[in-house]
């Protein structure tokens, strides 16, 4: 069975008749968590993952769901398919992208950050990374090392053999060996150094920044071109923390944090005289932060306010 099979109908007849839609709709349901999950990690962006959630809905209700062997595997491989031609066609709105581009943060539940492994794949950190990776890369690289898809499977999604999928799978991996964090730290340790930051942020206490900020750390921010922001990545924990305790002192706002969990990770939800201002999720390796994403853009900040699901099952 192939993603372009279809059922068909007589002139006249309505679609999907004895309450096969209804079936339809359970098993889609079944998966959505998991489509979706799918979708984001290899866009890095909720709504765009909504829009190929509704084309691989679009396309499951046509097709013989009884003549489907694996109706999981199929719905991830027409989701990753999705997922894939939406990615190449993104390449186009990131390059003219107003500033640094960041991932779209989800408010996440609290079953995401117990899940080690789930947690890690949906940071910002390892999603920046992953954004370094050509649209197939990235697509072999989620499907094998987040969701665990046999090679066969992600060949038939891909377009390609499964030897070709084998080696983009060992380069990609590599890629993002290099570039991810040296180690995932506990929700605790996480959690730790978002407090001595938000404390050092509220106080604008620079020497508390310097302790909690890494001599690497680097500070990304995304504002695309709505919010003010810097035009690209500040690196070196001196810069980052003057940066903030001047830029602070400067605007004379009232600006007050709490802690939240955006993509598995604990995270600060930042307001500016009462109003929602932006996201910082940051990077922590060895107790220190080393990295610190900080998303103003208003269209980004949409899936803030209620929990998404993530799944890798």
């Amino acid at each position: 069975m192939n993603e372009h099979s279809e059922a068909t109908t007589g002139p006249g007849e309505p679609p999907f008749g004895d309450g096969r839609m209804d079936s339809a709709t359970e098993t889609f349901v079944a998966h959505r968590s998991l489509l979706f999950t799918v979708a984001y990690e290899m866009l890095g962006s909720a709504a765009d993952a909504e829009d190929v959630l509704q084309e691989t809905w679009l396309r499951w209700v046509k097709v013989d769901a009884g003549q489907v062997h694996d109706q999981r595997a199929y719905l991830v491989r027409v989701t990753t398919r999705r997922a894939l031609d939406r990615l190449r066609t993104m390449k186009r709105r990131k390059e003219a992208y107003v500033g640094p581009w960041l991932p779209e943060p989800l408010l996440t539940t609290p079953d995401v950050a117990e899940d080690v492994e789930l947690a890690e794949s949906v940071s910002m950190a390892l999603m920046l990374v992953l954004e370094t990776l050509s649209p197939t890369e990235r697509a072999v690289f989620v499907l094998r090392e987040v969701f665990d898809v046999g090679y066969d499977e992600i060949a038939a999604a891909v377009g390609k053999t499964p030897a070709t999928v084998r080696q983009i799978a060992h380069r990609a991996r590599l890629h993002v060996d290099a570039r991810r964090p040296r180690e995932v730290v506990s929700p605790v340790q996480a959690r730790a150094a978002v407090e001595s930051f938000q404390r050092a942020l509220e106080t604008r206490d620079l020497q508390g920044l310097l302790d909690v900020l890494a001599p690497e750390v680097v500070l990304v921010s995304d504002g695309g071109g709505v919010k003010r922001a810097a035009p690209r990545p500040i690196t070196g924990a001196d810069k980052v923390a003057r940066m903030i305790v001047d830029g602070l002192g400067k605007a004379r706002i009232t600006l007050t944090s709490e802690p939240t969990v955006v993509n598995g990770n604990p995270a600060l939800l930042l307001r500016v005289d009462g109003e929602i201002d932006g996201v910082i999720a940051v990077r922590v390796e060895d107790a220190r932060i080393t990295g610190l994403y900080y998303v103003r853009n208003p269209r980004k900040l949409t899936r803030i306010a209620s929990e998404t699901p993530l799944t890798l099952k």
